[in-house]
């Protein structure tokens, strides 16, 4: 059975982003009488017992109705609590207070820091209600994920619109292979493109910046990426020393990495091979066997 958001955000999420945290608090002294009045006033159906500023106990709207129903509306809270409450830490996942519920019963557990202080109480409606907020929050994003998508261009007026990337890259710098791509894919995510079209730009995109690093020359060379309404746009230009024979280059398993390179794992010679896969329109220009011009078409996918 799949997975659901819902069951995903119990793991996720940290207790004290759906506790209650502003919490009202009495004394083992507060009698029965008052602890009523507490209840009413502020709707709700229990508390934390503190005794100069320690957890001592927690009173409920059943304690005080079992208080009231034996005619003890005078009895002191410390003679009617629960004493040492379990309690749940707020760094601890909602999942575990979902455990805490089912595994004892109870309607709520005190909420504490790492020092034990009290910083909140959870019930299982504090649960109910933080879950549904986050999904709701998410909601929105995705919302205004797929409004930037389909109206960043239509709310631009200009003969020609795109948005336009820029990323050097460095030679040999394999600590930073990767990067560039993974802000392009970073800033389409963003925009809401099209799943697959984005597959296939941060493929291409990858393979074409792990050239640069390998084969060109000192200082190494630039990524753009220009992003249309109906295509991606995607440049490699090196500073050299430009390839031989770009038909050679182009057949499955060539390489003219060094050995050290292809002993860390590069230099393969399926670069251009993956690019050529990804890429509706492939254009490769290497002038004078001086530099490597590299362009890339990708057409947006439906889906």
């Amino acid at each position: 059975m799949p997975i659901t958001r819902l069951q995903e955000l119990v793991y996720e999420l940290e207790i004290s982003q759906v506790m209650t945290k502003d919490v009202l608090i009495v004394t083992p002294q507060t009698t029965m009488v008052e602890l009523r009045e507490i209840l009413q006033k502020h709707s709700i159906s229990g508390t934390p017992v503190l005794e100069d500023g320690k957890l001592i106990g927690i009173i409920s709207i059943e304690d005080l109705i079992k208080s009231l129903a034996a005619g003890e509306m005078w009895a002191l809270v410390e003679e009617k609590m629960t004493p040492d409450p379990i309690v749940l830490k707020a760094t601890d996942p909602v999942v575990l207070a979902v455990d805490y519920f089912g595994r004892y019963g109870f309607g709520r557990f005190p909420v504490v820091d790492a020092q034990g202080n009290v910083v909140g109480i959870i019930t299982q409606g504090d649960v109910t209600q933080g879950l549904l907020k986050q999904l709701e929050v998410e909601y929105h994003e995705e919302e205004i994920r797929r409004y930037r998508a389909s109206h960043i261009f239509e709310d631009i007026f200009s003969d020609h619109t795109s948005l336009f990337l820029h990323y050097d890259v460095e030679a040999r710098n394999f600590e930073q292979a990767g990067s560039a791509s993974r802000n392009i894919k970073r800033a389409l995510i963003r925009l809401g493109i099209p799943r697959q079209t984005i597959r296939r730009a941060a493929i291409a995109t990858y393979e074409a910046e792990m050239n640069i690093i390998i084969h060109a020359d000192e200082p190494g060379g630039v990524i753009m990426a220009e992003i249309l309404p109906s295509q991606i746009v995607i440049g490699a230009l090196d500073t050299g020393p430009g390839i031989p024979d770009i038909e050679q280059a182009m057949q499955r398993g060539f390489s003219t990495a060094p050995e050290w390179i292809r002993e860390m794992g590069f230099g393969a010679g399926m670069g251009l091979k993956n690019i050529k896969k990804c890429a509706d329109e492939m254009e490769l220009f290497s002038p004078h066997n001086a530099r490597t011009t590299l362009r890339i078409v990708i057409h947006m996918d439906e889906n």
